[in-house]
């Protein structure tokens, strides 16, 4: 019976008894100062402005406060009501699977949802380092590179860096289908609206969505909900990994995050300093990618894929350069390889998977080596052979590469069979073994 009456509890238990109001005192441009709460308001407190517009305090003076709403404020008037709600948080419930909210909890699928019996905060900090458990064992993720030269491993923390329209929401639906894990919690931060709707049908579909909490914040949604997007997937994630569950985390984009980060941060009075970004962007980035990987002996992990839009392939854009110093391994996508027609348009050479050597056995190392050798020496030679320059014979390595291109530039183009990882490298072996003449 306590089962039955738990989801009504908890929703009564986050009903306020008190309130503390204050009063618009200024309006600007996206912000608003608040008088009467600067004695108890805090860096982060959510507050109320009226019936619908909400808000959160971005800086506090010893006269009022600084509230950026999450909305624009037409309509608001000095000496509105404004009540102070406090730090925000999230209550996740293991009822969420199968469901898709947005970054307060509320459903967006149309269906009543209830909150959980505990509300974690959404910033957090990550499980303490010397507790932490090493990576895990490898993953099957149903797409063959990934189970043979790029392995993803339980725990293990990745960043996909494309360009839009490269196929990094197809990838993103083939691990939310294929991984190995027990829950996925899938983070669309500043998508496109009329995208919700088509990755939930169709790229997750009814099977990925059977095991999935999507957290979502549409591109027309200020810069507070869609920052509040990560952190609340993240929460979201954290419930299910200290039920002792391991959860895969696709979070879509980091870039989306740190351009909602920025225009908070400069918002509160941050100035821009980092190619256009305010100095905290790199500990907000790194702060929330920490609390991904593996977790305590007593709980399950998070193994997390982090995109990242980076416009002409440039890794060192500010985002994708301070991302990739935190992660366990990056992927590249390449424009130039989707405009051929091969997907997923991974650029090999440019990615890297430090789950390496560790996560395979000496044959498999040797056959991963191999396989970077060969497709090595063919980009080296590429414009040599396509303009007829390359004699046969001047090289061995070259004259292999050319042999084995075609089969291996498609064996990364393959789903992984249904014999898995063995069946994956079976598959390598044969595209790495030269023609019969």
């Amino acid at each position: 019976m306590a089962d039955v009456f738990r989801p009504l509890v908890s929703e009564i238990l986050g009903v306020p008894v008190t309130a503390r109001i204050g009063r618009v005192s200024a309006i600007g441009r996206g912000t608003v100062t608040v008088t009467g709460i600067a004695d108890v308001a805090a860096l982060g407190d959510r507050v109320a402005l009226g019936p619908t517009l909400g808000g959160e305090v971005v800086a506090l003076q010893a006269e009022g406060v600084t509230v950026l709403t999450d909305q624009m404020a037409e309509g608001l008037t000095l000496g509105a009501a404004v009540r102070l709600i406090g730090q925000a948080g999230i209550a996740p419930d293991n009822s969420w699977i199968g469901r898709v909210v947005d970054p307060f909890g509320k459903p967006l699928d149309g269906k009543p949802i209830f909150r959980g019996p505990l509300m974690r905060p959404l910033l957090s900090a990550a499980p303490a380092a010397a507790t932490r458990r090493s990576l895990g064992e490898r993953l099957q993720t149903g797409v063959a590179v990934f189970d043979t030269l790029l392995p993803l491993v339980r725990g293990q923390r990745i960043g996909l860096f494309a360009g839009s329209g490269v196929g990094k929401s197809t990838l993103l639906g083939k691990f939310a289908r294929g991984v190995s894990s027990d829950v996925v919690v899938i983070a669309l931060i500043g998508e496109r609206g009329r995208e919700l709707r088509e990755f939930v049908e169709r790229v997750l579909g009814p099977a990925g969505m059977a095991r999935a909490v999507v957290v979502t914040a549409t591109s027309d949604q200020s810069a507070l909900v869609r920052r509040r997007c990560a952190w609340a997937a993240m929460a979201v994630a954290e419930h299910f990994r200290d039920q002792g569950m391991h959860v895969l985390l696709l979070a879509d984009s980091v870039t989306r995050f740190a351009e909602a980060h920025r225009e908070v941060a400069l918002a509160g009075g941050e100035t821009a300093s980092l190619r256009g970004y305010p100095p905290s962007v790199a500990p907000a980035i790194m702060a929330w990618a920490e609390r991904a990987g593996p977790g305590p002996e007593e709980a399950g992990d998070i193994t997390a894929v982090f995109s990242v839009l980076v416009a002409g392939s440039d890794m060192e854009e500010t985002v994708a350069d301070i991302l990739r110093g935190v992660l366990d391994g990056h992927v590249v996508m390449d424009r130039k390889i989707a405009e051929r027609g091969r997907y997923p348009a991974i650029d090999l050479l440019r990615s890297v998977s430090r789950s390496l050597p560790f996560a395979a056995s000496v044959e498999e190392n040797a056959d991963i080596a191999k396989a970077r050798r060969l497709l090595g020496a063919y980009d080296r030679a590429e414009l040599m052979i396509q303009a007829g320059l390359y004699s046969a014979g001047s090289d061995p390595l070259i004259d292999d590469a050319i042999q084995v291109w075609p089969a291996l530039d498609a064996f990364l183009a393959e789903d992984a069979p249904q014999e898995g990882i063995t069946g994956s490298f079976l598959r390598l072996q044969a595209a790495l073994t030269p023609p019969s003449k």
